[in-house]
């Protein structure tokens, strides 16, 4: 088994915590100008072309072993997770801020941490249910001032936009999931690369590529950093969890939503114009501190069984 190396481990979950967290705030500057579609297809098309190049160079990528006849199907389903996992979140961000999408976004590890508890057999302490609770009692509390627009049915935008993040977060537990039962035979990069392919073919029928040479040169910044993120965010999110235990990354990535919120905040106040930001009361703010709080104890093991790192019961490549 790897040794957990936090010095190691640490700066790479801050990386990817940056990445996260910035995310939402550049994709929502980029949609008003291109389509959630052919965003999402340029994503994929830059992350292929850089993974291949670099994965490819260094000799690194084994394919094979997702395509056996006994990955096939997990490979499909992890596959079909993310692609949409990507896409729905790049359409809730075109009807909601990016600080509520990314409040949202955070049922995605939780319903994670539940599948594995149903269908994998893995153990979940009260501590940890008592974390899921906390972040559903959060969620409302973030969302107080908009509770009676979305429960008298009048905010249908915004509530399509929850609904596309909501299926975000679905799919990416769904990707996350079959990734679990993958890592045995196969590496994340393995899986990442197959995924970029994948996005790159599926989304070019919704996609108009040429749609681009119409930006300016913000939006080609953004679509540069949108493109790096993709690459970066998951190399270092796998990298993290190589090294460090799997619980200590997914309870420092919890604080991905307040800095979301910080960030698209302080923009806001520079550059009124560039995104709208949710409207917070002290009681939003303090649902956004119950969120990142039962994220962080739903993460955190009992104990009794230390967790390792994912994919440290094999070498890495």
């Amino acid at each position: 088994m790897a040794q957990s190396n936090w010095k190691v481990g640490l700066p790479l979950t801050l990386v990817t915590i940056f990445m996260w967290a910035t995310l939402p705030i550049a994709l929502k500057g980029l949609l008003g100008h291109i389509s959630p579609g052919t965003a999402t297809w340029y994503r994929f098309a830059g992350a292929a072309l850089l993974a291949g190049l670099y994965y490819g160079q260094a000799r690194a990528l084994n394919l094979r072993p997702l395509f056996s006849r006994i990955l096939l199907p997990f490979t499909l389903l992890a596959v079909i997770g993310l692609l949409v996992n990507y896409l729905a979140y790049a359409s809730g961000l075109n009807y909601i801020t990016p600080g509520a999408a990314q409040m949202v976004i955070q049922l995605a590890p939780l319903l994670l941490l539940i599948s594995s508890v149903l269908w994998l057999g893995e153990s979940f302490s009260l501590r940890q249910w008592g974390g899921v609770a906390l972040v559903v009692i959060g969620l409302l509390l973030f969302f107080n001032q908009r509770l009676e627009e979305l429960t008298s049915g009048a905010g249908g935008d915004y509530l399509l936009g929850l609904g596309y993040i909501l299926i975000a977060a679905v799919t990416w537990a769904v990707y996350g999931f079959f990734q679990k039962k993958i890592l045995s035979r196969a590496t994340p990069q393995d899986l990442l690369v197959v995924i970029y392919i994948a996005g790159t073919l599926c989304f070019l029928p919704m996609a108009d590529p040429m749609k681009v040479s119409h930006l300016g040169w913000l939006e080609w910044a953004l679509l540069a950093f949108l493109t790096a993120n993709t690459l970066i965010a998951y190399g270092a999110f796998s990298k993290a969890l190589a090294n460090w235990e799997a619980s200590s990354v997914s309870a420092t990535l919890s604080l991905v939503p307040v800095i979301t919120l910080l960030l698209s905040t302080l923009i806001s106040s520079i550059w009124p114009d560039y995104i709208a930001v949710e409207p917070l009361n002290w009681i939003s703010w303090a649902g956004a501190v119950a969120v990142v709080a039962g994220s962080a104890f739903a993460a955190i093991s009992s104990g009794r069984h230390p967790s390792k790192p994912l994919g440290s019961d094999k070498k890495n490549r």
